[in-house]
């Protein structure tokens, strides 16, 4: 998207295609209502915040005079914030946000309302946020004041744009698809068009006559509701014409931090007050894309996660992360920053995890820990920002202290208890020790933890005699022959492959395509082609923890295919998803446990995470 940004005060770059003018608002006209009192919403920071620390200031609508004074509305797009000011006032002037969630009809009023103390010509708001992802919604944001008489500028906003904007011909698209069925209505015939590259969308009433209508409805929370998105482009058929069309709308606003939205195209014959419309749809420019779009729809802004699963967490930001530098695309950036910020502190039991979290995303479970180290390095390779580096530095140091010669002959404890050795804790020290040792000049401790870790694991019995890794030992020391699951099976993968690299030990790369050929050959992790937990069996269902493993594997076994250049491999990526994205996807992009759609399956943020890892894996192995 072009950037429309003002840099400062000088330059006052008017935002022409971000705002309609709704009318030269002079005063407040007295038969609008506000809503009700203004709830605290928190985006990249919270409403409330200090204009002086705003990373940008542009002026999207025009300054409004106030019986000699000026009133301006300021915003930082890079905050998603905005505030007001009123200059070459008197003491007693005031200046307020007015900020709505329903296009204009009603508004939290005097926001942040502030007077022009004694000796003072102006004065400024503090900063508020526009948008509300966390519950999708989109704001309009105008500045008021009080100067003996009250007046606010045009609202800003009201026109969404991405690689279009809003009110855009249909002419420009650059395709039209029509995703799903047409509505018919007294003979007439209503369908929804899509220009999936650029997630806009248009509506077409046909085989009627003057006086038929049609629209778009827009929502940004899956259809439940539309308070700015109802009888977009309203149109009617004109005079000895069968047909019209609406102009084509937006369904991403990456300025407002929205990218999930979904639309329908309705309409009305001239004759009956009735309407009828098509089902809702989110459009797809790219697999991966519309995944990590439908997942960014559970993100929780507020407190910076996905709310209530602490690992899955981790897992699912290194998801988005990788399909970030996968792709290119860099509308979820600010989720690293505002996730590490909001989740570095402490949290008692219960609040994050069922644990206590220490500070470092660091408690009593060591692979959750684990989890959030990989993280970490994922987000230093992807920003370069040092903090992420030393997090993840900080939390494998935590790890290492459960590394245990004197049971078993070494390996971590899965837990502070020293209760279990298993396959996933030292499948993510291994991978990590030698990701830390790739990126610490002249390292040798880590290298030296690393190699270690791979002797220990290649003899620990974690893998079976048919190349596929259970899930830990037994207090004897003995593969336990419980669960083969794919997590277990990538993060072993991952590990030897890494390490080979650093090493270029021949044997360790053998074992990691032995796993991988024991995994895409074994019908305890693949039938009929398709990845499958032993959880997505029969009437089996698999927990929450489980619905993530899938795509935690083919993260790493994408890497071995990309290392090797194998065609078997790669064919197989290719298979996962294919099939995820012909037969277990929705209308609304939705992507659940089971990636051949058997019964019953499951569909929420971790299996919509899980697929997203799939669908990067054969985007990274194909270019």
């Amino acid at each position: 998207m072009t950037d429309l940004h003002g840099g400062n005060v000088v330059s006052r770059l008017i935002r022409s295609l971000l705002v309609t003018v709704i009318a030269a608002a002079v005063l407040v006209p007295v038969s609008s209502a506000p809503a009700a009192a203004a709830t605290t919403v928190c985006v990249l920071s919270c409403d409330t915040r200090d204009p002086s620390l705003a990373r940008q200031e542009s002026f999207p609508v025009p300054d409004q005079g106030i019986n000699g004074r000026r009133l301006e509305l300021h915003v930082s797009d890079a905050d998603d914030m905005a505030w007001a000011s009123i200059d070459e006032g008197s003491t007693g002037d005031s200046v307020w946000l007015d900020r709505s969630w329903d296009g204009g009809a009603t508004w939290e009023p005097l926001l942040g309302k502030a007077s022009i103390p004694s000796t003072w010509t102006g004065t400024r708001t503090l900063m508020y946020n526009i948008t509300d992802p966390q519950h999708h919604r989109r704001g309009w944001v105008r500045a008021c004041g009080d100067a003996s008489a009250v007046a606010c500028t045009n609202w800003a906003y009201p026109t969404v744009c991405d690689a279009l904007c809003d009110g855009t011909d249909p002419a420009q698209a650059a395709g039209d698809d029509q995703p799903v069925p047409a509505t018919t209505l007294y003979g007439r015939t209503i369908r929804l068009h899509v220009d999936q590259k650029n997630s806009m969308a248009w509506g077409t009433v046909e085989g009627g006559g003057a006086g038929d209508e049609i629209w778009l409805d827009r929502s940004w929370d899956g259809g439940t509701s539309r308070p700015d998105g109802s009888s977009l482009g309203r149109t009617s058929t004109p005079s000895g014409a069968t047909s019209t069309h609406t102009t084509m709308y937006a369904t991403r606003d990456p300025r407002g931090l929205l990218y999930g939205g979904t639309v329908r195209a309705c309409g009305r014959e001239s004759a009956h007050q009735e309407g009828s419309c098509t089902a809702w749809v989110r459009p797809v420019a790219t697999r991966a894309g519309a995944a990590a779009d439908a997942l960014m729809y559970s993100y929780d802004t507020y407190e910076g996660w996905w709310k209530s699963s602490w690992w899955n967490s981790a897992a699912t930001l290194t998801a988005v992360i990788d399909f970030a530098r996968t792709t290119g695309t860099h509308d979820y950036d600010w989720t690293i920053a505002r996730t590490f910020e909001q989740n570095r502190g402490t949290f008692a039991a219960g609040a994050r995890s069922s644990d206590a979290i220490e500070g470092d995303f660091i408690s009593r479970a060591v692979d959750d820990a684990g989890w959030w180290a990989v993280a970490w390095l994922d987000a230093y390779d992807y920003t370069g920002d040092p903090r992420y580096l030393n997090e993840a530095v900080t939390i494998t140091q935590y790890v290492n202290q459960y590394w245990d010669n004197g049971t078993c002959g070494g390996g971590v404890w899965w837990d502070r208890e020293r209760t279990y050795k298993n396959a996933v804790t030292n499948g993510l020290y291994l991978w990590l020790t030698t990701s830390l040792h790739q990126r610490i000049p002249a390292d040798t401790v880590w290298l030296q933890r690393a190699t270690t870790a791979a002797t220990w694991y290649r003899s620990s019995g974690l893998i079976n005699s048919s190349g596929l890794v259970n899930d830990g030992l037994t207090s004897s020391c003995a593969n336990n022959g419980s669960t083969v699951w794919s997590y277990n099976q990538g993060l072993a993968i991952g590990g030897f492959t890494e390490l080979w690299r650093v090493t270029g030990d021949s044997s360790l790369l053998t074992v990691a395509r032995t796993l991988a050929d024991a995994a895409i050959s074994s019908p305890q992790l693949t039938r009929g082609g398709v990845l499958t937990e032993s959880c997505d069996i029969g009437s089996a269902t698999c927990d929450d923890n489980q619905k993530q493993f899938k795509g935690i594997f083919m993260r790493h076994f994408a890497d071995l295919a990309r290392t090797t250049g194998s065609a078997t491999y790669r064919q197989y990526i290719q298979k996962q998803s294919d099939t995820l994205w012909t037969q277990d996807r929705t209308s609304l992009n939705a992507l659940g446990e089971r990636w051949a759609c058997t019964s019953p399956n499951q569909t929420d943020w971790r299996t919509q995470a899980s697929a997203l890892g799939a669908l990067t894996a054969a985007t990274s192995v194909t270019r």
